[in-house]
């Protein structure tokens, strides 16, 4: 009897396994395009930060991303379990705030004075305790936007497992949370330091030949890639934030899905339409929501 109950055991053990790796290559599935702009606004959110503090800078933000998914997991279930109605409200709100801070970049880099940006930069590279701030602005920063990044792919991985038992839910949701985690600060930490591997490839081969042909071209091509994330990481905001605004409040879903019906069939480029249409949603809202601030700013000066 003892024998029995031990196989049975184990065959439930190897059956929630089974489930739980089924279930977990699905939500990885479903959550594969909010984990591209995870990686693209973590990665623009460490540009400016000084070569030999790259690392340390993207271990910080990382730590909190673990303890962000640490709060979630457990609150995601705990919610789903009591009140299943406020998780698109507080998505909603995560949403916004991402619009927001989309908008806050675009302000700053077009509309800030250009002479305040240098001397701030100027004082930042100059003085060591302005520098510790300015990384610790940079982590609180990315941690704040991985928060909402990480409550959208934990969400989406909940509803993954949605009436499946409670173990497999936690199962699947912690290893979403770990793997997402790994994936997105080890390829951040590889872009910023490509520029590094580069440099090493150039010292060793002298310059020649193809590991210095590969050497310069990581060099080259570093600066490049990091503004290039800076853009798409603003635009993923916009992107990310307009897509939870548009699917938590219906009519916005509707007036949209009925805009994008007037608009020509062209194909491969009419996909595209609900997209950019998330994105103008995200730029308005963003704009929308600063401007508002901006009032609120000047009425409590008064």
């Amino acid at each position: 009897m003892a024998g029995l109950s031990l196989l049975t055991l184990l065959d439930d053990i190897a059956s929630v396994l089974d489930d739980v790796a089924l279930m977990s290559k699905v939500a990885a599935k479903k959550t594969a395009g909010v984990l591209g702009d995870d990686l693209a606004l973590n990665a623009q959110q460490v540009s400016g930060v000084r070569a030999e503090r790259e690392i340390p800078v993207v271990w910080g933000v990382a730590k909190g991303s673990l303890k962000n998914k640490c709060i979630l997991v457990p609150a995601a279930l705990l919610i789903s379990s009591i009140a299943p109605w406020l998780i698109t409200p507080l998505l909603l709100i995560g949403g916004l705030f991402l619009c927001f801070e989309g908008a806050e970049k675009v302000h700053e880099k077009f509309f800030e004075h250009h002479d305040a940006q240098k001397e701030h930069k100027k004082e930042k590279e100059t003085n060591p305790e302005d520098i510790a701030d300015y990384e610790q602005k940079k982590i609180k920063g990315a941690v704040r936007t991985d928060f909402i990044l990480s409550a959208e792919i934990i969400v989406i991985a909940l509803g993954t497992v949605q009436g499946h038992p409670f173990l497999t839910q936690v199962l699947v949701m912690s290893l979403i949370a770990v793997l997402m985690t790994i994936g997105v600060y080890g390829l951040v930490a590889g872009i910023v330091k490509m520029d590094d591997l580069g440099f090493y490839l150039q010292r060793k081969s002298e310059g020649k030949g193809v590991i210095g042909s590969i050497g310069n071209g990581l060099v080259a091509m570093a600066p490049k890639l990091m503004k290039l994330l800076t853009v798409v990481g603003t635009i993923a905001m916009f992107l990310v934030g307009g897509g939870i605004v548009v699917h938590s409040l219906p009519f916005v879903h509707h007036a949209l899905e009925s805009v994008t019906n007037l608009l020509p069939s062209i194909p491969y480029v009419s996909a595209t339409y609900p997209t950019i249409g998330n994105g103008f949603i995200g730029l308005f809202s963003g704009f929308l929501l600063l401007f508002i601030m901006a009032m609120y700013q000047k009425v409590k000066s008064k």
